[in-house]
Order: C-alpha cells, then sequence, then structure tokens
C-alpha cells in the first residue's frame, strides 16, 4: 500500500475528484487503483469562503515498487507527497509467565480503566506499544461507534452512544475472562514491606470489608475521586499537587460561530457544526484559554459532592443544539492553593476546588441552579437581570447575577481582558447576549501520582496510577492509550517476576 498526504480539494469536490487526483500524481491510467481508503480528512478555513479539505489516502496499486520510485522522481513544487503506507497494526507480541496465579486489578471505569481492562482480557500477551491511538479508535468502531472517527481530523463518539459501547467493551471483556465488579467502592489499599524494605501492593480492600488479592493494581481514577486520593495519600502513595484551570462555561447560538469560522459555507454537511481553540496571555501574568469545546451541545451539571456547583460541556453525535459552548480557563498552579490548605499537602489543589465550588452553591441561591452572567455584563462589571439573545442550556438552570466574586480576582481580571481578545479573532465571541455561566474547576486533576519510566508508583511497587485522575491524560483518547500502556506495563511487570521466580 501507498499513502498519499497534503491532497488538497474544494469543499464541493465531485466525488470522483478524489480518485482522479491519486491517478494524476501516481502518472497511472484510468482503473489502475485495485484499492483506495481515505486515511484522514481535515479542513483548511483560513480563507473564508474558500474552505478546502486535505486528504490523505492509502491506495493499493500493482507494481508498488516502480510506482514509487517513479513518484519519488517527480521534483514539481507543491507535489502530493507519496511514501509506503505505514504499519498501524497493534500486536502482541508476548506472554506473561504462567506462573502467575493472582490476576491484575484494575480500579476505575472510565476510559482509561475500559482499556486497561480490555487489553489485559485481550492479552496474556504484551504488545510492542506501537499505534496506541490507533487502537484506542478501532476497539471503538468495533463497539458501535462510527467509522468516520477513523479518518477525521478531529473524531466525535457523542455521549450518548457511548453507553452502548462501554457495553459492548464490557461484554468483550467478561468474554474474555475478565470480571467487572459493579457497586464497589474500593476504600483502602493492601500495602506490605517486603523483605527489601519496599512497600508492595497486596491487594484492594472494599467498602464491604472484602479484600482482594493482587500484586498489580492499576489506579484508573478520574479526575474528581477525591475519596480515592485522600485514601491513596493516607497510604503514603506518592502524589504531589499538579497545575490546572479554573474559569467559566461560554455559551453563543452555534450559528454565530459557523458564521465567523466558515463564513458562507457555514452549514456545509461536511463541515457541521464549527469549533474553536482560543488562547490569550494577560497582563497579570496570566493565560486564558478554551477548553473542552462542545459544537452545537449543552452545559451540564457536573458536582459529585453536596453543596457545591459545577459545571461541564458535552455534545452529542449530531452536535445539533442551539447553542455552542466551552470552558474558558485561567491556569493556575500549586502556589495558588496555599492560601486554601497552607500545610503544603498534595491534596491542597482540591480545597481550591471545594472553597469555589461552595461559592457558586451560594451564589445560585443554594438550589443547585448555577450562577451565570451576560458577558457584555461581566465585561461591565454590572450583575445581569435578564437573558438576552442567548438562552442557556443548563439543567436544573441558572441564577443571573454578578459572578466578579465566584472565582479569584486574578481570574476574573484576566477572563475580562481575554473575551474582547477572542472578539477580535472570531466576530461575536464577545457579543454582549452571550452567557457565561460559573463554575468550571475539574478541567484536570488536582494531583499527580507520579510514576516512573516502568508505570509504576514511585515509593509503591505494583500499583500503577493511570489516566486522567493520576494526572496524565486529558480526554477520551489519551485516557484510553494510558490504559493501553498500563495494561502493557504490569504485563513487563509479570514477565519479570514470573522470570525471576524460575531463577
Amino acid at each position: 500500500m501507498l499513502r498519499l498526504t497534503d491532497i488538497t480539494l474544494p469543499l464541493d469536490h465531485p466525488d470522483t475528484t478524489l480518485n482522479d487526483a491519486v491517478l494524476a500524481r501516481l502518472k497511472l491510467p484510468a482503473g489502475a487503483l485495485r484499492g483506495l481508503t481515505v486515511a484522514k480528512r481535515s479542513y483548511d478555513a483560513r480563507k473564508r469562503g474558500h474552505i478546502v479539505l486535505t486528504y490523505s489516502v492509502d491506495v493499493d496499486v500493482a507494481d508498488e515498487a516502480a510506482v514509487l520510485k517513479r513518484a519519488a522522481d517527480d521534483h514539481r513544487p507543491n507535489r502530493i507527497k507519496v511514501s509506503p503506507t505505514p504499519d498501524a497494526t497493534y500486536r502482541f507480541v508476548a506472554k506473561p509467565s504462567p506462573a502467575q496465579t493472582l490476576r491484575p486489578i484494575v480500579v476505575g471505569m472510565g476510559p482509561c480503566g475500559l482499556f486497561a481492562g480490555l487489553v489485559l482480557a485481550q492479552m496474556g500477551l504484551i504488545s510492542d506499544k506501537r499505534h496506541l491511538g490507533r487502537k484506542v479508535l478501532d476497539e471503538f468502531v468495533k463497539a458501535g461507534a462510527p467509522d468516520e472517527i477513523l479518518y477525521v481530523s478531529k473524531p466525535h463518539i457523542g455521549t450518548f452512544r457511548l453507553v452502548s459501547m462501554v457495553e459492548h467493551m464490557r461484554a468483550t471483556i467478561e468474554g474474555l475472562g475478565g470480571e467487572i465488579r459493579f457497586s464497589q467502592r474500593v476504600d483502602d489499599l493492601d500495602v506490605e514491606l517486603d523483605a527489601d524494605g519496599d512497600r508492595r501492593v497486596r491487594g484492594v480492600v472494599l467498602a464491604s470489608g472484602e479484600v482482594i488479592r493482587a500484586d498489580h493494581v492499576v489506579m484508573a481514577l478520574g479526575h474528581s475521586a477525591r475519596d480515592s486520593f485522600a485514601m491513596l495519600h493516607a497510604r503514603g502513595v506518592y502524589m504531589e499537587a499538579k497545575p490546572f484551570s479554573i474559569g467559566f462555561r461560554i455559551e453563543h447560538p452555534q450559528s454565530v460561530i459557523d458564521e465567523a469560522r466558515f463564513g458562507p459555507q457555514a452549514g456545509h454537511p461536511l463541515l457541521g457544526a464549527a469549533d474553536y481553540k482560543l488562547v490569550h496571555h494577560c497582563r497579570n501574568g496570566r493565560s486564558v484559554y478554551s477548553f473542552c469545546m462542545c459544537p452545537g451541545g449543552t452545559v451540564v451539571a457536573a458536582a459529585s459532592e453536596p453543596g457545591r456547583v459545577v459545571t461541564n460541556g458535552m455534545s452529542q453525535y449530531s452536535r445539533n443544539e442551539r447553542n455552542a459552548n466551552a470552558a474558558i480557563v485561567v491556569g493556575i498552579t500549586p502556589a495558588d492553593f496555599a492560601e486554601f490548605d497552607p500545610s503544603g499537602s498534595p491534596l491542597a489543589g482540591i480545597a481550591l476546588q471545594r472553597y469555589w465550588e461552595s461559592v457558586a452553591f451560594k451564589l445560585g441561591g443554594e438550589t443547585y441552579e448555577a450562577p451565570a452572567q451576560k458577558v457584555g455584563d461581566f465585561i461591565a462589571d454590572t450583575p445581569s437581570a435578564e437573558l438576552g439573545a442567548v438562552v442557556n442550556s443548563y439543567t436544573p438552570g441558572i441564577r443571573l447575577g454578578d459572578l466578579s466574586g465566584a472565582l479569584p480576582r486574578y481570574a476574573i481580571e484576566a477572563i475580562r481582558e481575554a473575551l474582547p481578545a477572542f472578539g477580535k479573532q472570531i466576530k461575536g465571541f464577545d457579543m454582549a447576549d452571550a452567557l457565561l455561566t460559573g463554575v468550571e474547576t475539574r478541567t484536570s486533576s488536582p494531583v499527580r501520582l507520579t510514576r516512573g519510566e516502568d508505570g509504576q508508583s514511585l515509593n509503591t511497587r505494583g500499583l500503577f496510577p493511570a489516566g486522567e485522575g493520576a494526572g496524565y491524560a486529558g480526554g477520551i483518547l489519551s485516557a484510553g492509550v494510558d490504559g493501553i500502556r498500563a495494561a502493557e506495563w504490569v504485563a513487563e511487570a509479570m514477565i519479570a517476576a514470573g522470570s525471576a521466580s524460575a531463577t
């Protein structure tokens, strides 16, 4: 197979144009292609009104070596690149020792834990660590995701579709011999000192009091697993505070974003709902950026504790809700946590989150409504009394007012400065009726369960921190990839343990 990259075609090109472009680049006659598969499709919207599609394709041709040589001898400028198709196969290449009798445990069933469990169940094997992202996408498609996620530049599945996909993957794990326990909480980690004085995992303790023995435990926690972070800290597992970001959700009519990004080509079915990615460096030294942008989506409640309000965002596969939303957040560091926990604890970031989430709860009237303010009023430092053109999507509802006390002063100043700057990049972004809803505090984990090159905790052998909660991922794809890495590290550790016991 040969891969051709940087094929640029008009947005409304006829179906045959891609095939014709390949034949022309390879100097082949009509009908010479034995197969053509789109490996990637993206769009370039830098020229308003002249959006183009960019393709990478894999083609099957006779006498591949001769075709490749002829393409390499073509030195015309701006030519389409031709190379052998890279091997994206995920391979399992070794088996753990049969002497191992205790099965590994995976704690957590988000994308990280799901893929760690899936690969461990598929294994008895370990991989050569190549193309983990492709492995994640391939498994998603097997589980029911649309085929297009394999080639579109910004793959999207949709929240509701994920439910059936998780059910499918769970059934696969169980079919391969894995055991999944529902409504079980890990309340403690069983840690012992070995003969060399090293800390080693020996299992987990459930809330029921049951102890499950294991020498290898993957901790695939979410970024809001506060009780588990506290338990691990109490158990002496090495962790450290890490930077994250806080801010608000912003909502605009999706049509405003589409028009600003796509111009007269807005609404084209190949483009769908427009997204954006923005960043601004402020005079006070802070950076403000958009995060978790949800085209045609909704703002959702994400609190995990009583008496607190937290926002997040989501989009369905169709992305056809009236509003676009994104987090507009300010980066903070452990130096900002000190006033909330002067002890220097690695859990200090959680104290900061809890404080501002409690403030949001009070500003929302202590009914779990979220505090909100129109962008024009926020910039002018004037409380909002009524909605404008943007209708909020947040359930259970919002309470309009003043957000100036909903975040630290430095964050309010930074966001006020950033919004007009973003309006210069995307027309209408700082429109007066756009809506801010607070607060967004869970952009990423406030702690890192630091691990070594072998994937194990720095001070607890057999413990494999992984995913968002451990501070090593930021989204579904990266969390899935980290879950696969964790499974491979577990298999390698099992092989090493088997080899040691055999000598």
